[in-house]
């Protein structure tokens, strides 16, 4: 691993493994990426699945479970369930999906009485490492919240500041995208944007430096918000893209992946513990990453449960 990936890595040697609960990690990637964190020093992983299917798999993939838990269950929805339940338990500080889907683990996540919620809303960030950036991007959020409302935006974009906050940043720069640099009610992405500026002022969301509206181009390129005649210490230079909606956010991360050869890590936030939620299609490297991102937050957690107590 190499770049800004290798940097993140960096932040992470020295400090204790976290145990996770690793959901139905029924394939060769997802149980190898698992195992891979652990010989990174990332995770203790805990595997949830049918014990029997996990002990064939990595028998195909020549991984060694010596020495690793594995909680039997039946299918992936149980799997989903107890994973959950380990981490209720106090158990597991990290969860992780395996190969089961993004809806089966985050139902269990969300269910009212037995699941994860905290006052804030869950969301979905990116963390990826394009070669024509030069640093680390957040993209939020691309995965979870289909159309969110202002309200949603809000938790939304605290999630994605307090994990910049984490990364090392100390005032995360916050670009909020639409198609448009100005207000205009035909829009109403617009309109969430300069509301969201405007609630940053009032110390409604906390810790970054906001601008939005802002088009694609003139967030990313200083040159771009030049010519249009923006002067903002956003734009040009932004830590993290606050989207409209998923569809947008999901084009531009796939966008930056496929056309721009980008490496993208995925956490999701908001929850009582940190989730690892990669794609079943990403590599092990993406994992791994994805893994430090977590294992990151989960540290920041036990620093924030260590000063309440104190």
């Amino acid at each position: 691993m190499s770049g800004k990936y290798e940097e993140l890595l960096k932040k992470c040697r020295g400090l204790e493994a976290i145990p996770t609960a690793v959901a139905h990690p029924c394939e060769a990637t997802a149980l190898t990426g698992a195992i891979e964190a652990r010989d990174q020093g990332l995770i203790v992983p805990i595997l949830v699945g049918p014990r029997a299917k996990i002990r064939e798999i990595a028998k195909k993939a020549k991984v060694d479970l010596e020495g690793i838990e594995i909680v039997d269950t039946p299918h992936s929805h149980d799997s989903a369930a107890r994973a959950v339940e380990l981490v209720r338990e106090g158990k597991a500080e990290l969860l992780m999906k395996g190969s089961l889907h993004s809806d089966e683990l985050l139902g269990a996540v969300v269910a009212r009485e037995t699941g994860l919620r905290t006052a804030r809303r869950v969301s979905h960030v990116f963390v990826m490492d394009a070669p024509t950036y030069h640093k680390v991007l957040l993209i939020t959020d691309a995965a979870i919240n289909i159309a969110p409302t202002l309200e949603d935006k809000v938790d939304i974009c605290q999630n994605a500041i307090d994990l910049a906050r984490v990364l090392g940043l100390k005032r995360p720069k916050v670009a909020i995208l639409a198609a448009v640099e100005t207000v205009t009610s035909k829009m109403p992405a617009t309109i969430d944007a300069a509301a969201l500026c405007k609630m940053a002022d009032r110390k409604q969301i906390t810790n970054g430096a906001l601008d939005g509206p802002l088009a694609f181009d003139n967030a990313i390129s200083k040159e771009a918000a030049k010519i249009k005649g923006i002067e903002s210490e956003v734009a040009g230079d932004p830590d993290i893209l606050l989207v409209p909606d998923l569809e947008a956010g999901n084009m531009i991360a796939k966008m930056l992946s496929f056309l721009g050869n980008a490496d993208s890590a995925g956490i999701v936030l908001g929850a009582r513990v940190p989730i690892v939620l990669t794609s079943r299609a990403d590599s092990v490297r993406s994992r791994i990453a994805s893994c430090a991102v977590a294992m990151l937050a989960a540290h920041a957690r036990r620093k924030t449960a260590e000063t309440v107590v104190k």
